[in-house]
């Protein structure tokens, strides 16, 4: 269960990125967060991820209290935590199955079990074949399919994709959206900030709707509640 209490985040320069937020997300919910420029989506995320902290208000997270977790918590806490970023952040110099292998090896684990690790994780995003490949060798596509499989290496119990279809075409944003789809359905909670309205509504999963840091609309019927008629 991820839970934001009455969170609030101002940020030095006076801007409240968040107002008074109060959501619930189950385990193994799929969720979109949607919302123009400015509305608090990022900053959802990044409290998520302990990037940056709440001013007030209380956010747990399969029990744990983000605020009042200690430093040398947080490494571990993040392990638990998949990231999928629009501009896929992967090493050019590294090969398909270096860039997955990266993040079992900062951790410790075994060669054998990096290997095997690797190897499922490629078969699921269907890039077994391209495990020699770099990442300028793949279509925007594969990139993505790199990256969803170096968030999924650690099991996380939540996979966060920030716009994870942006620099894609209609195709390819198709696959990688079914391809969380398939995710989610193993368990993992997968929360999507998007701007596309077209994916939203092909999904039909629940869409929480933010405007100036607040939540202003949680549908569990794909739909989006516009703004003015401007909302993406």
């Amino acid at each position: 269960m991820i839970e934001f209490s009455n969170v609030t985040k101002t940020y030095k320069a006076g801007n409240k990125a968040i107002r008074k937020l109060n959501i619930q997300i189950a385990d193994g919910e799929f969720v979109f967060i949607v919302g123009r420029s400015g509305s608090g989506k990022s900053t959802l995320l990044k409290m998520l991820l302990k990037e940056v902290e709440p001013t007030s208000g209380c956010i747990l997270v399969g029990g744990q209290n983000l605020q009042r977790m200690p430093k040398r918590a947080v490494p571990r806490y993040r392990r638990g935590l998949g990231m999928v970023f629009q501009d896929f952040k992967l090493l050019k110099d590294r090969t398909v199955y270096e860039n997955v292998a990266f993040a079992q090896r900062v951790i410790g684990v075994s060669p054998r079990k990096i290997r095997e690790n690797v190897s499922a994780m490629l078969r699921l995003v269907g890039l077994s074949s391209k495990y020699k490949f770099y990442p300028q060798q793949l279509s925007g596509g594969e990139q993505q399919r790199v990256a969803i499989a170096r968030a999924l290496i650690n099991n996380p119990a939540v996979l966060l994709a920030d716009e994870p279809t942006g620099n894609l075409d209609r195709q390819n944003a198709d696959e990688i959206m079914w391809l969380l789809e398939q995710i989610n359905a193993r368990g993992t909670t997968v929360i999507v900030v998007t701007h596309s309205q077209e994916i939203v509504d092909s999904m039909k999963k629940r869409v929480i709707t933010m405007d100036k840091g607040m939540v202003v609309s949680d549908k569990r019927d794909g739909e989006i509640y516009e703004i003015q008629h401007n909302l993406l």
